[in-house]
């Protein structure tokens, strides 16, 4: 029992002794100067009331105000009237503050302003560490730092790395940009903000909505997640976004969605990857992209390895009215609408005009018809597609209700379409048709086989109704006991009904194919592709 009194009488000494080192350990607050000191009590506490041009120093602080009662004993001091704190490149003034030597903190409160370098922070009250070298409002603080200014409910600033963190309604304003947000961080030195709640940036150029992410003040790049870019044009969603704001240049990645806000095109494309380039009005789309465009009331769907699309602004079309809007779709470009599907290797998309040039076999199904040419020109009118142009060995086969195979063929054909349907179509140079005559649905009564440098092939829902001969015709039936399978083909038949598209394959993702060829020399095209005054001048009067 006696050994065990020894042993806690030994503890107690010890840290009675390691408390005692420890509190002689702290640095006493310095007074270095003073116009008059007195005696002073407060509840108990005996203290040193200091008057005028009172300075105080502890280590690497400076402490300055008009007037000071300093606690000797607790190693505090309270701080009255046109308060100055400095440390390093750190200023702290203030209106009141109470400064703890022991623990080397210090609260400042009324009309508290704090600067260091070129920052300034302005604040009712303010909790600051010396030795973190970190400060702390909550009472609502302003930021001002080389034109950006910054206002939130609370914030916290560390001297040492120079990042400020704010939380509660803030507000960055800039020369360049606008920024809302709930939480967000501030480097002073690499001018960076860090964004971790859901932001807004709003400037000329639109707004940007993310989740989080982070603003270079200087170079005017943004990096985002969860993010909506939203401009006069177009909106932009992506999980993924980089934007570039001096170079005009917008990165996204992960499930891309690109919303033109043009109302008489209502026009969407997804995709994977996203790159804009703002000072071209060009916006490049891969990662198996589909455009969605609203057609006649249906969606016209068009996917390829790669969609770019050209889109000039409302100041660069009042300056130049001649000036259209673009899509390219290039290497296995497939369509898909309701009533008309096709594919080619790539496409143009004249969004002004709603013309379709398709370019290097394509081919294209409307309804029981299939057309084929080296070239091909779709035209658009009131959202409805209204004729074609197929240029060079151009093919049209129509399955008629007992699945025979109606076929016509020459140099070039024009196709007109009434609600979306076949209606008529021209043929200009080296005419083919074969035809088959039937009895009803139920019987095949013939063939019809012609030879006409031109010809007229009127359809009835959407099947070949009948063919006219207009030049040098030459005509033969072969009745159904005489026809032989060679017969019943033209030369260059292709049957491709197995490759049409469905809805599900356009939309299908897909392996990017190797280019064949340079994909931009499709904007060399014209912006209107007519054919030549005299490659349809004969039909046309002849159909009126």
């Amino acid at each position: 029992m006696k050994n065990t009194k020894i042993f806690f009488s030994l503890i107690f000494f010890l840290i009675t002794t390691f408390s005692l080192f420890a509190q002689q350990a702290q640095e006493q607050i310095q007074l270095v100067k003073a116009g008059s000191l007195q005696a002073g009590n407060k509840n108990g506490a005996s203290f040193t009331r200091l008057i005028d041009n009172v300075h105080l120093k502890q280590k690497e602080t400076d402490l300055y105000c008009d007037s000071a009662h300093l606690y000797r004993e607790s190693n505090t001091v309270e701080v009255f009237s046109r308060v100055r704190v400095t440390q390093g490149t750190l200023t702290i003034t203030s209106n009141t503050g109470v400064y703890n030597g022991n623990q080397q903190k210090a609260v400042f409160k009324g009309n508290v302003t704090l600067q260091d370098e070129k920052m300034t922070l302005t604040t009712p009250s303010l909790s600051y560490d010396m030795v973190a070298r970190t400060s702390r409002y909550t009472e609502g603080g302003t930021i001002v730092e080389e034109g950006t200014n910054l206002t939130s409910q609370f914030g916290n600033y560390n001297v040492n790395s120079k990042l400020l963190a704010f939380k509660g309604n803030v507000h960055l304003v800039s020369p360049d940009a606008d920024i809302t947000s709930d939480t967000l961080q501030y480097n002073t030195v690499s001018k960076l903000v860090f964004f971790v709640a859901p932001t807004k940036i709003k400037n000329e150029d639109g707004l940007l909505t993310a989740k989080g992410g982070t603003y270079n003040t200087v170079t005017k790049e943004s990096i985002f997640q969860g993010s909506r870019v939203e401009t006069p044009d177009y909106i932009v969603d992506a999980d993924y976004s980089v934007y570039n704001r001096a170079a005009e240049y917008l990165y996204a990645n992960g499930k891309v969605k690109l919303t033109s806000k043009d109302p008489e095109n209502k026009t969407i494309i997804t995709g994977n990857t996203l790159q804009s380039w703002k000072n071209k009005g060009r916006t490049k789309i891969y990662g198996s992209p589909v455009m969605r465009s609203l057609v006649s009331n249906d969606t016209l769907y068009i996917s390829g390895d790669t969609l770019v699309a050209v889109n000039h602004d409302k100041v660069a079309k009042q300056k130049d009215p001649k000036l259209k809007d673009f899509v390219y779709a290039y290497y296995d470009v497939r369509i898909f609408k309701s009533d008309l599907q096709g594919k080619c290797d790539s496409l143009t998309y004249n969004v002004t005009d709603s013309v379709m040039h398709l370019r290097r076999d394509p081919v294209v199904w409307s309804e029981k018809s299939q057309l084929l040419a080296d070239s091909m020109n779709m035209f658009i009118r009131n959202k409805t597609l209204d004729k074609m142009y197929m240029y060079n060995n151009a093919f049209i086969i129509s399955e008629d209700t007992l699945k025979n195979l109606n076929q016509v063929k020459g140099r070039n054909m024009e196709a007109f379409f009434k609600a979306g349907q076949i209606a008529k179509v021209n043929v200009n140079g080296n005419g083919e048709s074969i035809y088959f005559a039937l009895e009803g649905d139920t019987a095949t009564t013939g063939m019809n086989r012609s030879i006409s440098s031109d010809l007229i092939l009127r359809f009835k829902e959407g099947k070949v109704n009948t063919v006219s001969l207009l030049t040098n015709p030459e005509a033969s039936f072969i009745p159904p006991h005489e026809l032989k399978e060679p017969d019943k083909r033209l030369k260059g038949f292709n049957w491709r009904i197995t490759e049409q598209p469905t809805k599900e394959l356009v939309l299908a993702k897909r392996t990017p194919k190797q280019a064949t060829k340079t994909p931009e020399k499709a904007s060399t095209l014209k912006t209107e592709p007519t054919p030549k005054k005299s490659l349809f001048k004969r039909n046309n009067k002849k159909s009126k």
